[in-house]
């Protein structure tokens, strides 16, 4: 049973594929980096629900922070050497230093602060390694909610109504109800 950030390290720590995904981004050497949302979310669901096979993930998110330079292509020249070391995989290279233009925020302050301005608080995460390879864990919006199989907005997305209508637009898109059935969806009026 995951019931803590212990349990969630530990199966991921016992998750090969996972922990390959996550020594191939570090490789990328890159500032305040995490593997992020799906890829962690997905995991606990699937524990949470017993399933002893890997849901489809469409992506693999990987996010960095660096305010030196955010060009965009410089996103897709990652995503390129990641498809080079592991190219099997869906890779999705962001860096949040620019995303709040894309997204209409105001600036994020590091990866982590736009992990916390995720729609979702059980998306709302995000691994990687150290320089000792140790594996962290960050969950700006708690971890309650994700172990509790509850799909709430994230507090940005509550305090902000005009987000309200992404927010239920992507409820609807991912219908992530028919692939973990035991979830419970908080709406909010649009």
């Amino acid at each position: 049973m995951v019931q803590n950030e212990k349990d969630i390290l530990q199966i991921v720590s016992e998750d090969t594929w996972m922990m390959d995904i996550l020594r191939t981004a570090k490789k990328l050497n890159l500032p305040d980096w995490w593997v992020c949302a799906g890829f962690v979310r997905s995991k606990i669901w699937d524990t949470l629900h017993g399933y002893k096979k890997r849901t489809p993930i469409p992506d693999i998110d990987v996010i960095y922070f660096d305010t030196t330079t955010t060009d965009e292509s410089v996103e897709k020249r990652l995503e390129e050497k990641l498809r080079n070391l592991h190219p099997n995989i869906p890779w999705s290279v962001k860096n949040e230093a620019r995303m709040h233009v894309k997204n209409n925020f105001q600036p994020y302050q590091s990866a982590v602060d736009a992990i916390a301005k995720f729609p979702e608080t059980a998306t709302a995460l995000g691994l990687k390694l150290d320089e000792k390879d140790n594996l962290i864990l960050t969950a700006p919006c708690g971890l309650e909610d994700v172990l509790h199989l509850q799909v709430k907005p994230s507090p940005f997305f509550m305090a902000t109504k005009e987000y309200a209508s992404i927010y239920e637009e992507r409820i609807k898109k991912k219908n992530w109800k028919s692939i973990w059935h035991r979830i419970n969806i908080t709406h909010i009026s649009t």
